[in-house]
């Protein structure tokens, strides 16, 4: 029962967690820590459970997906030049992450540098929302090739635990001249390849730390996170149309020090 118990907790954390602009990997590695589930078994089954969330995108923007496969004439993000987007955004990160993936779960997935990285990243935020006032793309059709690629670079900062693929995504993406809302769609669909990827890679290299007794907890992780993910991407989507990045901001910049006064002792 305990197990479950732990399954749902991280189910819901990761799927509330994992495409708003606060970080899904630095809230499991705290949540972990204080549940006191840690190690490779723990790191396989966060693994599972971000398909959970990336299933819950793909089937919210299911006709988007869709056209990527069957192309619609009457758009410009579909088929060939849709997946040429999206592998320009996954690109860099993907790149520097097989580089320096060892080093990264090596010293950077413990709870100080994620508090950092919460501190770090609200600031960038709060910075981008002030500052940034350029706004050119308002379509998912109006997106460049350049665009993408550039968003990818954005998305290299996501490789410290606690920043925010997301936040560094959509911020990227405000940058670069999209209106915060596409950004934020951006971001979703741009995170199913490389979540996907990432993900595999870790199953693959982990699926031997677990065993049949683990599907249960494994599935029920999976749903959560599915279900978890789904409701947070619709209500994401629904408050940027009244309200900035700035709250997620300012609750990061609440959580950080709480974090380092906690694990200070």
């Amino acid at each position: 029962m305990h197990e479950i118990i732990t399954a749902i907790i991280l189910g819901v954390v990761e799927g509330l967690t994992e495409f708003l602009p606060v970080s899904s990997t630095g809230h499991l590695i705290i949540t972990g820590h204080l549940l006191s589930f840690t190690g490779e078994k723990a790191e396989t089954f966060e693994v599972v459970i971000q398909l959970g969330a990336i299933l819950a995108v793909v089937v919210l923007y299911w006709p988007i997906f869709w056209g990527l496969v069957k192309p619609d004439k009457q758009k410009k993000f579909t088929g060939i030049y849709g997946l040429w987007l999206l592998f320009l955004t996954s690109l860099p990160a993907s790149i520097l992450g097989l580089l320096v993936h060892k080093q990264i779960k090596t010293y950077l997935f413990n709870p100080i540098t994620v508090a950092w990285a919460l501190g770090i990243g609200a600031v960038a935020i709060i910075l981008v929302e002030k500052f940034n006032r350029r706004k050119k793309y308002f379509h998912l059709d109006e997106l460049t090739p350049m665009t993408a690629l550039g968003i990818g670079l954005f998305q290299c900062l996501a490789l410290w635990p606690g920043f925010s693929r997301s936040a560094s995504t959509i911020m990227g993406g405000m940058i670069l001249g999209a209106k915060r809302k596409l950004a934020a769609e951006y971001s979703f669909i741009a995170a199913v390849p490389i979540m996907f990827a990432a993900t595999g890679f870790d199953l693959l290299k982990s699926w031997d730390n677990l065993n049949s007794s683990d599907i249960q907890i494994l599935a029920v992780g999976f749903v959560v996170s599915f279900l978890s993910a789904w409701a947070a991407v619709k209500f994401f989507i629904h408050l940027l149309g009244k309200v900035t990045l700035k709250p997620f901001a300012y609750y990061r910049l609440c959580l950080a020090p709480l974090i380092l006064l906690f694990w200070s002792h």
